[in-house]
This record gives structure tokens, sequence and C-alpha cells, in this order.
């Protein structure tokens, strides 16, 4: 299970270099090349890190994070940039950014910084092997298979729904998925949980418009159903 990144970056060079090294460590990428693309990208499919150029056409950077944040999104987010000034920097933490790295920049230890950013939030789930219809979900092995062949899920969304499966038949609040899976402790950010429960039931339901497997509890959270541990 690879990690999913959005790149954002309007220098061709950079972000050519950037995607090579990225995509040799193992991680799926996609990439933006304006601030429009990226927040339309950012708060409507599920990353598990941002790389955010600052200086970028359309909508900067900051506005970016900003936005972003603003819209309940709690995807962790590095930001990129030519400025050093502390005020900068500090501007950019205070919008909800996660990390800040100025160019130019070692690529092993911008490697670094995504691995620890990544890691920041460990996975909280016990060992089992689950099964519900024709999928089968090892949580040992960090794997979701439908018919013997891999369902392609991020690190969140696999983290997501083996915390709802341990918890089978019991309404989890948006609050404590926030707290447990993403580290958050507050309950601003709400977009995040619905935007990644969204993808989850277009890769695992038959009818993503009426979940049967992952189902909405009002005012509430999300509740898991129909599940077996082996």
């Amino acid at each position: 299970m690879n990690e999913h990144i959005l790149l954002v970056e309007d220098d061709q060079a950079l972000r050519t270099a950037l995607e090579i090294r990225l995509r040799a460590e193992g991680y799926v990428l996609d990439t933006a090349l304006d601030g429009e693309e990226a927040f339309r990208k950012a708060t409507n499919l599920p990353f598990d890190l941002i790389l955010l150029d600052v200086m970028l056409p359309v909508r900067n950077g900051f506005d970016v994070c900003r936005d972003v944040r603003q819209k309940g999104m709690a995807t962790p987010i590095l930001m990129l940039t030519v400025r050093d000034q502390l005020v900068d920097k500090v501007v950019g933490l205070n919008l909800g950014a996660d990390d800040y790295m100025t160019k130019p920049f070692d690529s092993a230890e911008l490697i670094a910084r995504v691995q620890a950013l990544l890691r920041r939030v460990p996975v909280r789930t016990g060992l089992g092997v689950y099964k519900f219809g024709s999928i089968q979900v090892n949580v040992a092995r960090g794997e979701a298979i439908r018919d013997g062949k891999p369902i392609d899920l991020t690190r969140r969304e696999f983290q997501l729904l083996c915390y709802l499966m341990e918890r089978s038949g019991i309404a989890v609040p948006r609050s404590e998925l926030l707290r447990s899976i993403w580290g958050y402790d507050t309950g601003a950010f709400t977009r995040t949980v619905d935007t990644h429960v969204g993808s989850l039931r277009r890769k695992l339901e038959e009818e993503p418009a009426q979940p049967q497997i992952i189902v909405t509890i009002a005012n509430v959270g999300y509740k898991f159903q129909g599940t077996s541990n082996s």
C-alpha cells in the first residue's frame, strides 16, 4: 500500500525531478500546476500528503493552504518556497501548514520530511483478517483485495477502514476519527472524514450512493456493518 501525494509545483524542471524521486521511493503521485487546480484536487480527492509550492499562478500557496484548511481538510501540508524569511515561514505555519522547506533543498532531506509527516499518525489497528462479501482485508499486510485483486487504497483510507471495522456495528463520531486517524484534537475539520468515506464507498460498495458497508449515522458519524473477523 503506497501513500498518495499531491505535488503542487509550476516549475516543470523541479516538478519532473521531484516526481522521479518520489515515485522511486514508492509514492503514488498526482500533480497540480497552479493554485486553483491544487485547491480543487486537494478538497475533492483523498491524499496522504500535499507538497505545496508558495509561488504559484492563479492562487498562491499561502491562499491554497488557508482555503484547504477552511474547507475542512486535515491532510498534512509541506510547503516549498524560495522565500527564506522567518516571517514567511510563520505565515505558512499559522495558515495550517505542517512543515516548511526553502529552495534549493536536498532531495534526501525532502524525503526525510515526507516520511516524518506520514509517520506522524501511526496505524492504530489490530492484526486481524476481515472478510465482507467478496472483500478481504489483511491488517498485518496492509492490503485489501476483492476476488483476488488488490483494491487501491491510500494509507489514510486503509487506516480509516480498519478503525471502523474494528468497531463494527458501533457509530463512530467524526471527532473520534479525526483524533485517532489524523491526530487532530478539534472537531473543526469534518470534511476530511466525509471525503475519505466517500472515496472508500466508491472503491468498496456495489452501489456507493446507497452504501451497505459504511453507513452514515445522522449527526454522529459513520458505522461499519456486515464484517466477520478471522
